[in-house]
Formats: structure tokens, sequence, C-alpha cells
């Protein structure tokens, strides 16, 4: 049955006006911009699909799992240092805790329970704070249930990579329609996958962990990762 008050926070919360601070962060796309890798919108979906095959869906989304069946709030920062720990790149870590903490900041100052009762653990361990981390417990406060968080946490980085895509000029705002609407079933198609209960979290993109790596040698940059 479709659920309105779900669909209203889906809305509410995959809005690119909501103030996490995702327009930051490029999650590559402006280094393989840079490098020639992003000629056309064909080469854009194809990365926005690499990104959620190889790297959301067996890193992120389970690391959002785990957290948001955690019990205890302890037991989700175990979840946060397997994320440190599973995330070799330094600059993907430091966007992925940027990235988290903005989110943080916002659902505490909306009042989440579970945000604000996290945040002196974030503050008290550089190492946690995490993006999917921080997910799960921010959309857990609004009400999502863990079907809702997952598409969420999958569409807000698709959104993300298609907004800065256009920030850059790579593409225009009718191309940027259309790269959502490819990659609408790419996403339908993994959520419809379960995820193994022993699933360790892993990601294999190359070319983009690259990109994001060489970020701190570009001259001029717009973009966190």
């Amino acid at each position: 049955m479709f659920n309105r008050a779900s669909a209203l926070a889906l809305l509410q919360y995959g809005d690119s006006a909501y103030p996490a601070g995702g327009f930051a962060f490029s999650w590559g796309i402006e280094g393989l911009a840079a490098d020639g890798w992003l000629a056309d919108a064909a080469a854009l979906d194809g990365l926005i699909a690499d990104h959620l095959s190889f790297r959301w869906s067996s890193m992120d989304r389970p690391l959002l799992c785990r957290a948001y069946a955690a019990e205890t709030l302890d037991a989700v920062a175990t979840v946060d240092r397997l994320a440190e720990a599973m995330t070799p790149s330094a600059q993907l870590r430091d966007g992925s805790h940027r990235a988290g903490k903005a989110l943080l900041g916002i659902a505490v100052r909306l009042g989440g329970p579970l945000s604000v009762s996290y945040r002196p653990y974030v503050s008290a361990d550089v190492r946690l704070g995490h993006l999917p981390i921080i997910q799960a417990l921010a959309f857990r406060d609004a009400g999502l249930d863990l079907a809702a968080a997952q598409l969420l946490s999958g569409w807000t980085l698709v959104t993300g990579l298609v907004s800065a895509a256009v920030r850059l000029g790579s593409i225009g705002h009718v191309k940027a329609q259309q790269a959502l609407s490819a990659a609408r079933p790419v996403l339908a198609d993994l959520l419809e996958m379960d995820l193994p209960i022993d699933l360790q979290p892993s990601s294999f993109t190359p070319l983009i962990d690259i990109a994001v790596t060489r970020g701190p040698s570009r001259h001029v940059r717009m973009f966190a990762t």
C-alpha cells in the first residue's frame, strides 16, 4: 500500500535543497571530467551505474543496513569503525566523514533523538561519522523504514553525481533528467536484490578512486571529492 507519510519524507530528505552539504562532493565526477573520462552523457550513465553497483550497493548499503539494525549506539560505532577500516583512500575517508558530519549536524538541529545521542560519539572519535552510518541514524529519526532508507541513500548519491556533472558543465539540464531516468532502473534492480546477512562491505571502482585521490594535486577544484 502506498505510504503517503513515507513518500513525503523521501521527497523532503531527497530534495537537493535539503541542507546537508551534499553539493560540496562530486565523488570523483570532477576528477574524471578533468581527465577526459566524462566526454558525454553515456559516459556519465556508465559512471553512475558503476558507482551504484560496485561501491554503493556493496559498501555503503551494507554499512547502512548494519547501522540501521544496530540495537545500541555502541554497536553503531562498531559499524562506523568498520567503514573507516574498509575505506583505504584517505580522500574518500575524509569525504565520507565530512558528508556524514554535515548530515549529522542538520539532523541534530532538527532534533532527531538518535542523531543527538550519537553526536558525542563522533565528537570523541575522529574515526566516526561516516556518511552511510549517519544516513542510517538520520533516516531512522525521520521515520523511514529500512527499505526507504536504502532507497534514499542510493538516490541521493545519484542526484549528487548528476548535479556535479551539471555544475561542471559536462551536461545540461535536459541531459541531467535523462541521466536520472537512466539511473532509476539500475538502482531499483539493486534494491530488489537482498543483501546476504554476512556480506562484508567492499568496493571496486579503481577509476573513481584514482580520480578522487588525485584531487589534492589539482590546481583548481570545485568539490571536496
